[in-house]
């Protein structure tokens, strides 16, 4: 393996861990900044802080119980739903950038930036489809707040995500796949480590883990994920003339 090989390999983990850490501790501060910015709250600095590697413990520290007592408050809308929001706008700007810019000597820069659009849209596949109807998530809120049927939310965001993980397979990954391997096992690693985190371990495990609730079967909608990503992307296509340079090839 060479020094660059390495260089990509210690890149792209420790790359991964910030932005998963990142993206966890934004997504709770939207909930408490936006409570704050509303005036339901004193402080933006509510949050209940968590372990950011198994993404366990945290808590936006908003009482929405207390503040929403009853269901018809926008505002409860409003902070439950910004982080899912959030994700929907990191999601698209991200992939809109990873589309237009397949510029080779930039390969590192879009791989970081193509693991901040996997892990948004983990936590989007979490939210969404895996506890779409929980009355006390995020979703629920939103449902709550607007005093709607949570369905709106969730045959919305399904769309959304079958768009978003329809440019990732066919316009990103096999360019991006390419900087790390070609078509051999680097590529490979890329394919599967994306399934796990998208499919397992930012939305099915984290359900399983709630066992023995019944709500844990959602998680296996994850394996079902993470199998069909790797299927799918096993022998995918390469966009001719976008093999990426490393700074010295």
């Amino acid at each position: 393996m060479t020094a660059g090989r390495v260089f990509d390999v210690v890149l792209m983990v420790l790359g991964y861990l910030a932005i998963q850490t990142l993206v966890v501790v934004a997504h709770e501060h939207v909930h408490s900044v936006t409570a704050w910015l509303l005036g339901y709250m004193p402080t933006p600095f509510t949050v209940v802080w968590g372990n950011p590697l198994t993404i366990r413990g945290w808590d936006e520290g908003v009482p929405y119980d207390l503040l929403f007592p009853a269901p018809g408050h926008p505002a409860e809308a409003a902070i439950g739903a910004m982080p899912l929001l959030m994700h929907a706008i990191l999601v698209s700007a991200g992939l809109a950038i990873l589309v237009r810019c397949p510029a080779p000597r930039h390969g590192r820069g879009l791989l970081l930036l193509y693991w901040l659009v996997v892990v948004n849209l983990g936590e989007l596949l979490s939210y969404v489809v895996m506890r779409p109807f929980i009355p006390t998530g995020d979703t629920g809120r939103f449902a709550e707040g607007l005093d709607i049927s949570p369905w709106f939310l969730f045959v919305g965001g399904l769309l959304f995500l079958a768009v978003a993980l329809w440019v990732l397979s066919r316009r990103v990954t096999p360019m991006l796949g390419l900087y790390v391997g070609g078509d051999g096992a680097g590529r490979l690693a890329v394919i599967v480590a994306t399934a796990f985190v998208m499919f397992l371990w930012m939305s099915g495990l984290r359900m399983m883990a709630l066992f023995p609730d019944p709500l844990w079967k959602n998680g296996l909608l994850g394996i079902v994920g993470f199998t069909g990503w790797i299927l799918m992307h096993w022998r995918g296509p390469v966009p001719a003339g976008r093999r990426v340079v490393r700074p010295g090839e």
